[in-house]
This record gives C-alpha cells, sequence and structure tokens, in this order.
C-alpha cells in the first residue's frame, strides 16, 4: 500500500552504528589484556623492538601515566569508576543523539567511548588497569600503556582534527541545519 499517508520503515538510529566500533575496541582491548593476564606474571618483561618498545605486565590502580596509583585514599577506587560510569554514559548519549559533530568526531569518540569502557571493566574486574606497552627512548621510559589508552588518545587526535581544521570550513548553512 502506497500514498501520502504511509511511513517509510524506520531505520535505526545513524549514532547507533559507532556504537559497534566501541563495542570493537572494547573486545580488542579485553583480548589484549587477558593475553597478558593469563600467559604472562608481573615482573614480565620482554623486548618487541630492541629495548625501544617493550612488553610488559602492569598493573596501574590510578589513572593515566600512574597518577592516583599510590594513594591510600579509600574514595580513589569509587570515584575513577563513577567519573569512567559518567563519561561513558556522556559519550553513549553524544554518539546516539548525534550531537557528535561530523564523522571524524563520531569515530574519535566511539574510539574513545571504548576504551574507557575497557579500561573501566578493568577496574570493576581487577581493581586497576592492566597496562602492557613500554616505550622507551633513550633514558626515559614512557609509563606503561595498554589498547584502550592508544584508542583514547588516536581518538581525542580525531577529535581535535574535525574541530580545528574540519569544522572550520563548514558553512553556516550545514552548521544551521545542525543546531
Amino acid at each position: 500500500m502506497s500514498g501520502a499517508g504511509t511511513q517509510s520503515p524506520v531505520t535505526p538510529n545513524a549514532g547507533a552504528r559507532w556504537l559497534l566500533l566501541s563495542l570493537g575496541v572494547l573486545v580488542f582491548d579485553r583480548a589484549t589484556k587477558y593475553a597478558i593476564e593469563h600467559y604472562t606474571n608481573v615482573f614480565f618483561r620482554h623486548p618487541v623492538i630492541s629495548d625501544i618498545v617493550v612488553l610488559v605486565h602492569n598493573q596501574n590502580p590510578g589513572i593515566a601515566f600512574g597518577v592516583f596509583s599510590e594513594s591510600s585514599s579509600k574514595w580513589v577506587a569509587p570515584l575513577l569508576l563513577a567519573s569512567a560510569a559518567a563519561m561513558i554514559a556522556l559519550l553513549v548519549w553524544l554518539l546516539l543523539t548525534g550531537r557528535a559533530g561530523g564523522t571524524l568526531a563520531h569515530a574519535g569518540l566511539a574510539l574513545i567511548l571504548g576504551g574507557a569502557a575497557g579500561n573501566a571493566l578493568d577496574r570493576v574486574m581487577h581493581g586497576g588497569v592492566t597496562d602492557f606497552l613500554e616505550v622507551r627512548l633513550g633514558t626515559y621510559i614512557w609509563p606503561a600503556f595498554n589498547l584502550a589508552d592508544s584508542v583514547i588518545s588516536i581518538g581525542a587526535a580525531l577529535v581535535l582534527i574535525e574541530l580545528l581544521f574540519v569544522g572550520a570550513h563548514r558553512t553556516d548553512s550545514t552548521s544551521a541545519k545542525r543546531g
């Protein structure tokens, strides 16, 4: 039956496809951490590229770069989990409502979401985050990190690229349609 009163089939929210990217990041992140947790011990060190990139097994109870890892406060862990949950909820909302900007920003936020969810899951499961890559440049040792940390950084770079370069080229009419 066709005509003016017929509605087109409902299509899934376009933002939901970005959640699949986030889920993929979460699964891949968990798989890499699982391998490190189950096939190495905490003192494991194995050079991958000379002594520049080293595979390690670290547990980080703090946030990026070990910040808060030495804290004895009983509030740090719940606060980190609560802020991760709030960030995850905000990112899901931005992606599902289409308020994330253009394609680069959507991809960036989806990567950040997947990484944040991966690290939050680690906190729930282990009380800290499993880190397994260490980069050394001469005497400088970059703090150990994981896949989730890497995709969060890549996601942030994509969002910045959109904000600084792509968004500047939008016309006023394009911006008006979105607002």
